[in-house]
């Protein structure tokens, strides 16, 4: 990104240098372009581009001040519930139960299911 904001500076560097050299040109058109072709537009497309950027660091700060202070009240659990920490030992509860077992057991299940297991009768 600061490669094209360079080179567009270069660009409008020479445009300005041509200007003011040109025989009907002046220093203060040289100038007006430098500010209105360059320093302008880039600083909006800079300010623009880096916007992202500022709001994930003001969300990180916000959570950090809302840790720091539930941390000075010792409240674990108001941090917990504001999302600023998470929970120890608790899975995420969007996740499924990583076992590959049923609750039951497999033989609760193929019972049920009017099937024998593996090596077993009914």
């Amino acid at each position: 990104m600061y490669l094209i904001v360079i080179a567009w500076i270069y660009v409008v560097l020479m445009m300005s240098v041509a200007e003011a050299t040109n025989s009907n040109g002046t220093v203060l058109g040289a100038l007006v372009t430098f500010v209105l072709y360059g320093a302008g537009p880039v600083a909006l497309v800079v300010y623009l581009m880096r916007a992202p950027a500022r709001s994930k660091a003001i969300k990180k700060r916000e959570a950090a001040e809302v840790a720091k202070r539930a941390a000075n009240e010792g409240s674990i659990e108001a941090a917990q519930a504001s999302g600023a920490i998470e929970p120890a030992g608790e899975a995420p509860s969007g996740q499924p139960d990583a076992g590959s077992q049923s609750p039951r057991g497999p033989e609760a299940v193929a019972a049920d299911a009017g099937v024998a297991p593996v090596g077993k009768k009914l």
